[in-house]
């Protein structure tokens, strides 16, 4: 080999391990940019990062939710602006007056053009709509609630009681299962020298003495004992029923099913209403009163016991008071005992309201999931919390891990109060702050509120179904209850209503009453 071919050789060489080595060095760069932290240098080599797109944000989900409104103005969209940013949601809300709501219902069911979202008004529109929801136009979402962390929280005693045919088709807006009782002038028996009444017979004598013996000092005999409304039901009605010992609308007679107004305990609750009337110690247009003309006369002073409802009413009962009375004070009461000497409560069947989600316009399953995504996460802390109670520093504060309300009542009524209606669940489900509460009546309603589900009485027929009370149920109750009225107005005796009892059998009664046993006995 000649030098000049050994040179070249020797050239080639050396340019070949410079290449070779130049790989290896890139090679060895990638490796190590792959195995150490991002951001790690690997000696003198330079890597240049390479970074996904970042994903689009997932597309709001549209809603439209048609629910009753029981203000006198549609809210502004305070509530519904932070909803959607918290759940990722468009939502469209389609308030109806709660007075006329049930006609709205009727009518856009009538028409297919319910929303994906519908909130019934009460207990009573659930059970018109069972026969649409047996005829399979409603979703049923039993099966997918194991999906939803949070709505499997609801809970199964309450979720029993809204089936249809033992399938689940609904979620319920919860409240306490025995609010009722009795808010009361509390300065008015205390002038008086009375207490909290006992039993039935003081109950009587407080709105005997709240008529009588010029409870406000002003000379004049211008009160009385007891205001009522047109609410057999909400009103005082029922709950002074049951402390009769009145079964919850249906009990047991002789081993089987039959309604309340069949017991002896009802006439007895009749009579005493109607001697409060006759008496004039309670209002006696109280069946053409209003709940609102009910509220005005206890706040405006012209009566000293509001019987019924919630106990919880007396916050708002207050406000209004003291601005016309500023020395009133208000208790609540709820041990009243019959003349067995024992208590008694009526319960609800744990919830107010139901949400049904039509198949007119909920096309599919998936569209059905998405719907209840949203309802999983208003079944959370911060979202229930922001539609029971409002914007924190806005409509309320926290104060020893509960929410207190700002005085500002009207800003809640108008920004929260159409979105606090809506809330699925309660405290113990979906984690939202329990009441702050200084009055001291209102500490002690909550107090009694749990003292009266010890001594609770269900309704027994309240998963029950009845195709005749679903059709005709509605129509025959108003048999019983104009009856129950003239009774107490003195326009029937009790041969009478026995008589207006054995109109409602014939018209469809008695089949209930045959279908209720049918399935109470299985």
């Amino acid at each position: 080999m000649t030098k000049k071919s050994f040179t070249l050789l020797l050239s080639s060489l050396l340019t070949f391990s410079m290449l070779t080595a130049a790989c290896g060095n890139n090679n060895s760069g990638n490796e190590a940019a792959a195995t150490k932290d991002p951001g790690t240098s690997g000696g003198n080599t330079t890597t240049t990062a390479t970074t996904e797109p970042a994903p689009e944000p997932e597309k709001p989900t549209e809603i439209k939710i048609m629910l009753p409104l029981n203000t006198a103005e549609t809210p502004p969209d305070t509530i519904k602006t932070e909803l959607e940013k918290l759940t990722n949601t468009k939502l469209t809300y389609q308030f109806f007056p709660a007075d006329t709501y049930e006609e709205k219902l009727n009518s856009s069911f009538a028409t297919g053009s319910l929303p994906q979202v519908t909130y019934l008004k009460n207990q009573t529109t659930f059970v018109q709509m069972r026969e649409a929801i047996k005829d399979g136009q409603f979703w049923e979402i039993g099966p997918y609630l194991s999906e939803f962390p949070n709505l499997n929280k609801l809970k199964p005693e309450i979720l029993n009681n809204t089936k249809v045919d033992g399938k689940l088709y609904s979620l319920y807006i919860g409240r306490p299962l025995a609010r009722q009782g009795i808010i009361y002038r509390k300065d008015w028996a205390d002038k008086l020298g009375l207490q909290a009444p006992a039993n039935l017979d003081e109950l009587f004598a407080m709105a005997q003495a709240f008529t009588e013996k010029d409870p406000d000092g002003n000379g004049k005999k211008d009160t009385i004992g007891i205001v009522d409304r047109n609410e057999l039901v909400y009103g005082a009605f029922k709950t002074v029923s049951a402390w009769f010992g009145t079964p919850n609308t249906w009990g047991e007679k002789d081993g089987q099913l039959a309604p309340d107004f069949t017991f002896p305990q009802y006439i007895d609750t009749m009579d005493f209403f109607k001697k409060l009337r006759d008496g004039g110690y309670m209002n006696k247009d109280f069946a053409a009163t209003s709940k609102t003309d009910a509220v005005n006369m206890f706040v405006s002073g012209k009566a000293g016991l509001y019987i019924g409802g919630s106990m919880q009413d007396i916050d708002t009962l207050n406000k209004d008071l003291i601005k016309n009375f500023p020395d009133a004070v208000l208790d609540t009461h709820s041990m009243v005992a019959g003349p067995d000497g024992k208590f008694a409560q009526w319960m609800i069947p744990g919830y107010n309201n139901v949400v049904l989600f039509p198949k007119s316009a909920v096309k599919d399953e998936a569209e059905l999931k998405s719907i209840l995504a949203f309802f999983d996460k208003m079944m959370t802390p911060e979202v229930s919390n922001l539609m029971y109670w409002g914007i924190e520093g806005t409509h309320y504060t926290v104060v020893d891990g509960k929410a207190k309300p700002t005085d500002d009542k009207e800003l809640i009524e108008r920004e929260v109060k159409g979105y606090k209606d809506s809330v699925i669940g309660e405290s113990e489900t979906n984690g939202m702050y329990q009441s702050y509460n200084v009055l001291p009546g209102r500490i002690h309603a909550e107090e009694l509120i749990l003292e009266n589900v010890k001594v609770g009485v269900a309704d027994p027929t309240a998963a029950l179904d009845s195709a005749t009370y679903t059709s005709k149920g509605v129509e025959l109750q108003q048999i019983i209850t104009d009856a129950t009225y003239n009774y107490i107005y003195g326009q029937l005796d009790k041969a009478g209503f026995e008589k207006e009892v054995e109109a409602w059998k014939s018209r469809g009664g008695s089949a209930i009453i045959e279908e209720y046993n049918a399935v109470y006995k299985k």
